[in-house]
């Protein structure tokens, strides 16, 4: 029994996935997700998922964000992301910080099952397009991407919204937290990132293409 989990918040394109993959697995468990939280809460539920369809641009996910976080909390389940952009710069980010394939949504239904049976065995999966390339190690960047994933979701929260140009104060407002607490919060993100100062945060948190999670995560 294979058991895949489609987090992806459009409907038609979870319901193209178990098209595409109902008939070539006869034994299949499909569960579905419609945003970061949701996803999160099914892969506690659920313990023996064997891989995960992850959108990289769901409600929550915030770009890389919800790969990152996901890979912290679970760091040994296979994922294949899952975008609309095919983009090679994220393309080789996804995979750097661990993914194991990237799936564009214009794939096609036999392309679909070819890409999850060669991940469900441990295989990287990419377009044939870009595959021909292969994708760089950059380690640098994997342990940038490890460092963030360090980060509490209020700390990542104030990383981003530092990115963004905006002062503790303002912070503190949007967030509805003390501005002691906010600079707390960037002393704390200064260490785990082993950075000193907010230009090196800036350029970490744009690096990485973070996008602040939405209100819940």
């Amino acid at each position: 029994m294979t058991t895949l989990l489609i987090a992806d918040d459009h409907p038609l394109y979870r319901d193209a996935i178990r098209g595409a993959l109902s008939n070539s697995f006869e034994q299949l468990t499909l569960l579905e997700a419609a945003d970061l939280k949701e996803t999160v809460e099914v892969l506690h539920q659920t313990k023996d998922i064997d891989l995960l369809l992850l959108d990289l641009h769901m409600p929550g996910s915030g770009d890389l964000f919800g790969l990152i976080h996901i890979r912290k909390i679970f760091p040994d389940l296979p994922i294949a992301v899952v975008s609309g952009l095919e983009d090679r710069d994220i393309i080789s980010k996804v995979i750097n910080i661990g993914a194991l394939g990237f799936v564009p949504k214009t794939t096609s239904a036999a392309q679909i099952s070819l890409a999850v049976t060669a991940m469900l065995e441990g295989d990287i999966w990419l377009p044939q397009t870009y595959a021909a390339d292969g994708v760089e190690v950059d380690n640098e960047f994997t342990e940038l991407a490890v460092r963030v994933a360090s980060l509490t979701p209020a700390q990542y929260k104030v990383l981003c919204y530092m990115r963004d140009g905006l002062l503790n104060k303002q912070i503190g407002y949007n967030l509805d937290i003390a501005t002691a607490t906010v600079k707390a919060h960037v002393t704390a993100i200064f260490k785990k990132l082993h950075i000193n100062n907010r230009t090196q945060a800036v350029l970490i948190a744009s690096h990485l293409q973070l996008a602040r999670p939405e209100a819940g995560l």
